[in-house]
């Protein structure tokens, strides 16, 4: 006689589906409302029960942990993988993903904050997973000349930061964001295209 209770890999499938919605209504909401957000409106956003939520998440740093290295993974496995007709356009195109990171990473790591401290290794760890994951790409540009030599990751990733942490709407700093990529030419280009 079968069993009325679902196979183990289907619940298995049922609880990563049920993180997984757990971590986009999360992301949504601490992208919108910051720490204002409650566990019981994320459980709402994401359809599943407060007993689910705990289960995947017994508090709200852990949540916040697991939003924070899946935006990691992210990051990485875009660095890992994107494309680009040239090195330079690979580059920039994963400089995009930072840009769009950085707000709701600073929801994020604020609260996680809140919590912990900036010597704790999940943040610092994981910032330089992500960093060491994006150097190959400027790597591949700065040898084929096509992003200035002068300046090294960091200094890229700190102004892009700076850029990001303007509290304007997308459209306002897209101007900016296109002024810092125009100048990462090498200096003989910029003379020839002037």
């Amino acid at each position: 006689m079968a069993s009325d209770r679902p196979s183990f890999p289907t619940r298995r499938a049922q609880a990563e589906r049920n993180r997984a919605k757990i971590l986009d209504a999360a992301r949504s909401a601490f992208a919108g409302e910051g720490s204002e957000v409650s566990m019981a409106e994320i459980s709402r956003r994401a359809g599943v029960g407060m007993a689910t939520l705990y289960r995947n998440f017994p508090g709200r740093r852990e949540l916040l942990e697991a939003l924070y290295i899946d935006e990691i993974d992210a990051l990485c496995d875009a660095a890992r993988t994107i494309e680009g007709d040239t090195p330079r356009a690979a580059f920039i195109t994963w400089l995009r993903l930072v840009l769009a990171f950085v707000p709701n990473k600073r929801a994020i790591v604020s609260e996680l904050l809140e919590h912990t401290d900036h010597d704790d290794p999940l943040l610092h760890d994981n910032r330089a997973r992500a960093l060491d994951a994006g150097r190959p790409l400027l790597s591949a540009a700065q040898q084929a000349n096509q992003i200035r030599e002068d300046l090294n990751f960091d200094q890229i990733v700190q102004m892009i930061n700076a850029i990001a942490k303007i509290a304007a709407d997308p459209d306002y700093l897209e101007p900016m964001f296109q002024t810092l990529l125009d100048g990462l030419h090498p200096p003989e280009t910029q003379k020839s295209a002037s």
